[in-house]
């Protein structure tokens, strides 16, 4: 199946050009075209003739978005529905990666993708709106809402913690925001599993299991045999940050498993990705 892969520079984007069969794939990034100029989208699209277009290209500061509420919304936004429309152009569908910010954080369970959206910062709100357009303007579309991306072939949470611990004998880390994180290389492999079921509406896709990013970060050092690290937890509120988070982010699986696919758990993950960052040269 001929696939258009539009942000193939960014971190999950260069783990699905590495784990999807070159012959299936287009990898392109925005040197090749700029998302938000609709007719460099129409060139491109029209060369190609995808069945498919996955659009992992991104604005994803949070909170640099606050600041850069015109470009957020210009890249997730009009981006999205530029990719949208000339998709349906050539009758490709279009795969959608949005996240856990279009929620508020206030629900006591795992949020479902029928939930109502309500995001808390800028990012969040761009990504709400890229979601709607993508719902709008694409004739077939599957959008997949994800959380806490870590993967080798990018910084993430994970390594900023390894790098830090390698000149500091304390961290201090956020206990009071729950997640689920998600191994970009899983994510990938779903996302191939959903192409090819010509899945259709909105998916949740994480890794299985919850936690802090107090926990998260414990974890990681832990099987990186830095324990001896001491992990501080600290309240969100204690660190001025531009953009509010959600407390509470969730994401059930329920949508996921009604195609058969499962997630492993983050912390068998983390282990993968730690061992992948070895292979790298990034640990030793």
């Amino acid at each position: 199946m001929r696939t258009l892969l539009m942000g193939a520079r960014g971190m999950l984007g260069r783990d699905i050009t590495q784990e999807w069969p070159a012959e299936e794939l287009v990898p392109v990034d925005s040197g090749d075209a700029d998302i938000r100029d609709i007719d460099q989208v129409r060139r491109l699209v029209s060369k190609v003739r995808p069945q498919w277009v996955l659009l992992t290209a991104a604005y994803t500061d949070v909170d640099g978005s606050e600041s850069n509420k015109e470009r957020a919304f210009a890249v997730n936004a009009q981006g999205s529905e530029n990719v949208a429309r000339v998709a349906s152009e050539v009758g490709a569908a279009v795969f959608y990666v949005s996240t856990d910010y279009v929620f508020d954080g206030t629900s006591s369970r795992p949020y479902e993708t029928t939930d109502r959206l309500h995001p808390l910062n800028v990012y969040g709100a761009s990504k709400a709106a890229g979601e709607l357009a993508v719902q709008k303007f694409a004739h077939h579309w599957c959008i997949a809402r994800t959380s806490w991306l870590f993967g080798a072939s990018g910084s993430s949470f994970p390594e900023k913690i390894l790098r830090a611990s390698e000149s500091r004998p304390e961290l201090t880390v956020v206990s009071d925001q729950i997640g689920s994180p998600t191994f970009t290389r899983d994510l990938s492999s779903a996302m191939r599993s959903l192409v090819a079921s010509n899945a259709q509406g909105i998916v949740h896709i994480t890794n299985s299991g919850t936690c802090s990013w107090f926990e998260f970060a414990q974890e990681v050092l832990q099987q990186a045999g830095r324990s001896v690290i001491r992990v501080r937890p600290i309240l969100a509120a204690e660190i001025a940050r531009p953009a509010a988070r959600p407390a509470y982010s969730v994401l059930s699986p329920k949508s996921l498993e009604q195609y058969g696919i499962t997630m492993r758990h983050w912390k068998e993950a983390v282990s993968v990705y730690l061992q992948d960052l070895r292979t790298a040269g990034k640990l030793s």
